[in-house]
């Protein structure tokens, strides 16, 4: 079905990015143009996952020119899911930059980037060609390159050399591999891609194509042995900004590869969805070691990171319902959490004015809402019932189970303890103990900061306690990246 909706989503923050730009010092405005915009976007995004749940996967074509020859835009559950959840995390960080980004920054455009930044996210989330999914990866690094340097401090203009240098090389290489395609296929509309990939049952040379993708999103979404340059560029930027990266620049990556090897490269997974279970589980692992290793709160927190990539992207090689339900509610779950997580240590850092776990402690007596929404965090984030963490983790040890990945399903429960013990490191060492800052230093103000974290807690406890009234959108995802043909149906009407 055919829908003008699938588009607002991206017209809006495009638009809204824009006029922003005219408004440079104008801080008040800015702020006020930015929430309204977000919520407006938040709504027509629940909007389209009801459309969808009602009447199908929603098509909307660019300049009327018909699939395959012009650009389409595509939204299924998957992706109006992913739309939704992103809105919300934006929306709860740019609220949590009010207080803490500092008008310095917001001069600098800080929230036209933002829109930008969406921009991109949603068009990779929404685009049904393959070349456009790489035109929109470029309108998101592009937006993330400004925002990472922002404020221009040592440690950023540092480590942003090395973001921005893996990222070209990563485009470079998604360039070459999207021609390689249209060589051999004749076709970027990924609906058209499906049924010629599948019509010549994937031949080796698609496959290596396929392969080289992967290599592509793997980069993006700092997989196994690929993660090398996430640590560095995600701890320098402000809380804020490592938010949003957290929360949505490698889940998109990880949402690349769901789609990929779903509706196009499925055709041989015993060769190439093992490569893909490998090296997920190496992730786990490596991010495992690391988030037990550091007592940096930020390190900490971003191995997190890795590690729940790894659980999503294992997702992708699991053959039943359950699994690959469990993979898209655990990715929703963990785009919340996280942003939830790292906007709470930005809380404990501006009170500490340090990352470093041994410079910190007895902040609970000061501060015991503070540390009890990260102790809810915490445990929503290791899985604990009846949390958002853990209706994913159950499912997915559900789908381990039924597809006799029993590796996965105990390297999965293992990473979960582990997960647990780091990010309670981290509260106890905040928290408890004897108190580190001297008297002088005063009690900081968290005036309006904690709200946007509430919010997103808010709704982890929702789709942990609510699951059954989540479920169904979840399900209906699921059936359309287990069953292309519902996919390649309502994009060339066949």
């Amino acid at each position: 079905m055919t829908s003008n909706f699938v588009i607002i989503p991206l017209l809006i923050p495009f638009v809204v990015g824009v006029v922003l730009i005219f408004f440079k010092d104008n801080i008040k405005l800015q702020r006020i143009i930015s929430v309204l915009s977000l919520i407006t976007t938040t709504a027509f995004a629940s909007y389209l996952v009801q459309l969808v749940q009602s009447k199908g996967v929603l098509t909307h074509e660019l300049g009327n020119w018909k699939p395959p020859f012009g650009i389409i835009l595509v939204a299924d559950m998957f992706a109006s899911l992913l739309v939704l959840t992103a809105s919300v995390v934006t929306l709860c960080c740019v609220l949590f930059a009010f207080h803490t980004i500092g008008e310095k920054r917001e001069r600098f455009y800080f929230y036209s980037f933002v829109q930008f930044l969406l921009v991109g996210v949603f068009g990779a989330f929404l685009t049904g060609d393959i070349f456009n999914l790489f035109v929109f990866f470029e309108v998101m690094l592009m937006s993330s390159y400004a925002l990472i340097v922002i404020g221009g401090t040592k440690a950023q203009l540092r480590e942003s050399l090395k973001y921005i240098l893996v990222n070209v090389i990563s485009s470079a290489l998604f360039v070459i591999a999207v021609a390689y395609l249209y060589a051999v296929t004749g076709t970027l509309n990924m609906a058209d891609l499906s049924q010629r990939i599948a019509e010549a049952n994937q031949p080796g040379i698609l496959t290596t194509i396929g392969m080289l993708l992967f290599i592509v999103f793997a980069l993006k979404a700092a997989l196994f042995p690929m993660y090398f340059w996430l640590p560095g560029s995600y701890s320098a930027p402000p809380p804020v900004i490592i938010g949003l990266f957290g929360a949505l620049l490698t889940k998109v990556g990880v949402y690349s590869i769901f789609r990929t090897f779903t509706l196009l490269f499925y055709h041989h997974p015993e060769f190439t969805h093992q490569i893909i279970g490998y090296v997920a589980l190496l992730t786990i692992v490596v991010g495992a070691v690391g988030a037990i290793a550091y007592s940096d709160v930020n390190k900490i927190l971003i191995y997190n990171i890795i590690i729940a990539v790894g659980v999503i992207v294992y997702g992708v090689t699991l053959t039943t319902n359950a699994g690959v339900e469990g993979a898209i509610y655990y990715l929703i779950h963990d785009m919340i959490i996280k942003a939830a997580l790292f906007l709470l240590a930005g809380s404990i850092i501006r009170i500490t004015g340090t990352t470093k776990l041994k410079k910190m402690g007895g902040l609970i007596k000061d501060y015991p809402l503070l540390g009890w929404m990260f102790f809810i965090a915490t445990i929503s984030l290791a899985g604990i019932p009846p949390l958002s963490g853990f209706i994913g983790k159950f499912l997915l040890v559900q789908g381990g189970l039924e597809s006799e990945s029993y590796t996965f399903v105990g390297v999965l429960l293992v990473s979960s303890l582990l997960v647990l013990y780091s990010a309670i490191k981290i509260f106890m060492s905040c928290f408890w103990g004897e108190p580190k800052l001297s008297s002088e230093h005063g009690k900081v103000s968290l005036k309006g900061i904690l709200y946007p974290s509430a919010i997103l807690l808010a709704v982890s406890v929702f789709l942990g306690l609510g699951a059954e009234a989540v479920i169904p959108y979840v399900s209906t995802a699921a059936q359309t990246l287990m069953d292309p043909s519902i996919y390649i149906q309502s994009v060339l009407k066949e």
